[in-house]
C-alpha cells in the first residue's frame, strides 16, 4: 500500500488513475495561467482531485471583480471556460477530461443553494405525492440536485433535451 498526500491508494490502477487526473490538473493550471496572463486578471490556481475527476479553481480576493467576468451571468462564462479547458487537456493527453473548473467559489456556493433547493423539492414531493418538475439546469447543476434528493430518500429524472433538460422529483 502507497500512500500519497491525502489519498491513499491500493493498487497500480488506482495510482495511475490519480496521476492521470493529477496530470489534468497540471496541464488545465498551465492552460488557465496563460488565459489570465492574456487577459490580465489576477488570481491563483488550485488544483485537486475529487473522486474521479481533476478540480481546478482560480480565487481572488474577495473584491475581485475581475474573476466575477470570468463567471458570467448564471456561470455561463465559466462552463465556456471549463469546456475549453476540457479541450486543452484533450489536446495533450488525447483522453476525455470530466475535469471541473471554479472560479471565485462560484460552483462551491451554487453547489451549497441547488442541495438546499434539492431538499425542499424532495420534501414538498414528500407532502404533495405529486412529481415536481424544477427549472432547466446545466448537468453539473442537475448532478448535484439529484444527489440531494437521493439523501432525501426519494428518486429524481431528467427530462427534456438541452439546454431545457430538468430534474424531476418523483414522490414515494
Amino acid at each position: 500500500m502507497t500512500e500519497g498526500n491525502s489519498t491513499t491508494v491500493t493498487d497500480g490502477g488506482s495510482a495511475d488513475r490519480l496521476s492521470r487526473l493529477e496530470q489534468e490538473g497540471e496541464i488545465a493550471a498551465d492552460y488557465l495561467e496563460g488565459l489570465l496572463d492574456i487577459a490580465d486578471l489576477d488570481g491563483d490556481i488550485d488544483m485537486d482531485v475529487e473522486g474521479e475527476r481533476a478540480a481546478v479553481s482560480i480565487v481572488g480576493d474577495s473584491s475581485s471583480r475581475d474573476l466575477n467576468k470570468l463567471v458570467g451571468r448564471d456561470g455561463e462564462v465559466l462552463e465556456a471556460l471549463q469546456e475549453l479547458t476540457r479541450l486543452a487537456v484533450h489536446r495533450e493527453t488525447g483522453d476525455r477530461s470530466r475535469l471541473m473548473l471554479d472560479i471565485g467559489g462560484f460552483r462551491a456556493r451554487k453547489r451549497t443553494e441547488l442541495a438546499l433547493l434539492g431538499a425542499k423539492a424532495a420534501d414538498e414531493a414528500k407532502d404533495t405525492g405529486q412529481p415536481v418538475k424544477l427549472d432547466p439546469m446545466t448537468p453539473f447543476e442537475r448532478k448535484v440536485v439529484h444527489d440531494a434528493v437521493a439523501a432525501a430518500g426519494l428518486r429524481s429524472e431528467s427530462e427534456g433535451e438541452e439546454p431545457e433538460r430538468r430534474v424531476v422529483v418523483l414522490p414515494v
